[in-house]
């Protein structure tokens, strides 16, 4: 309840590629499990340009429902563009974010919410249980999930659930773009936001077909190279830029160091060593660039400063 004795809305965000033949159905799980909650809700299904009638059916469903809110557009975005969307036409003071493949349990919702509150938590990110879904997808999933716990310091086992809960200052200060809604808890945590997760019961496929596929594996890992560059060196990208930079210059010095003393050290001729040389100055030249790109980055990052 919030202070005027009102139960305490919550804004389920359900983003929509596809998935046609699962809307109903969905719509019926979300509503039955916040019935006897102390939640009152509204749902918003983000259309992500879907062919399958997909978006005529979500227009329907609003058009019957006063806490459904429609929003979307003609071509696919992606699922990042999406949950923005969500976020910025949520109005509850948390968020609720599920996908619509009816694979996530949408019982565990208002559970995930008093979770949230009980613990101070600002996120929590769903941890599927059981997992029901290919081998491929599964163990691949478990190498991203733990590659993304060491290098980022986030201590969640299932990242890129699609079932997490939300303060609202969550996602009014989480810039999602690209493909970055896999890890959304990392840049939360950049933002000072703290994290936890909820075990929750995880389905077969009901309807239709997976989104995943190869191509997933391999732009999750490099995303994950741009989520680190951002939460690590946006405010200091000299430390990046600068860090190989340096490394790329003692290399070159170190090999044109090598070719002069088989020079004049061993009186072997320029001729011998010409692929060491051209490298040694390949090095040099790149290292300076490097360097010179981590100090114009610096400028612009102090010139942002300085006129916010």
């Amino acid at each position: 309840m919030n202070s005027d004795g009102e139960k305490n809305l919550v804004s389920v965000v359900i983003p929509v590629y596809n998935e046609v033949d699962s809307l109903r159905e969905l719509l019926h799980k979300v509503q039955a499990a916040f019935t006897n909650s102390a939640f009152q809700t509204e749902i918003i299904f983000v259309d992500d340009g879907s062919r399958d009638g997909s978006a005529a059916l979500i227009k329907e469903l609003a058009g019957t429902h006063p806490n459904i809110v429609a929003t979307g557009w003609a071509r696919n975005r992606g699922k990042a563009a999406a949950l923005a969307e969500g976020f910025r036409c949520a109005k509850g003071e948390y968020v609720a974010t599920i996908d619509a493949d009816l694979q996530d349990d949408p019982e565990a919702l208002p559970q995930m919410v008093e979770y949230l509150i009980a613990n101070g938590y600002d996120l929590v990110s769903g941890w599927k249980q059981h997992r029901q879904d290919r081998f491929i997808k599964k163990y691949s999933s478990r190498l991203f999930n733990l590659t993304v716990r060491l290098l980022t310091g986030v201590k969640l086992h299932d990242m890129n659930n699609g079932m997490k809960v939300y303060r609202t200052e969550v996602v009014r200060n989480v810039n999602l773009y690209g493909e970055l809604h896999r890890f959304i808890p990392v840049l939360a945590k950049q933002k000072g936001f703290s994290s936890g997760e909820y075990k929750v019961r995880h389905f077969p496929r009901k309807y239709g077909k997976t989104k995943y596929g190869v191509s997933r594996f391999y732009k999750g890992f490099l995303d994950l190279f741009t989520v680190l560059f951002i939460t690590r060196f946006m405010k200091r990208p000299m430390h990046f830029f600068g860090l190989w930079g340096i490394v790329l210059v003692k290399l070159g010095f170190f090999a044109e160091v090598y070719v002069l003393v088989l020079k004049y050290a061993f009186h072997e001729p320029f001729r011998d060593h010409v692929a060491m040389l051209i490298f040694g100055v390949l090095l040099l030249v790149f290292g300076m660039q490097f360097i010179s790109l981590g100090l114009i980055s610096e400028m612009i990052t102090y010139q942002d400063r300085k006129n916010q």
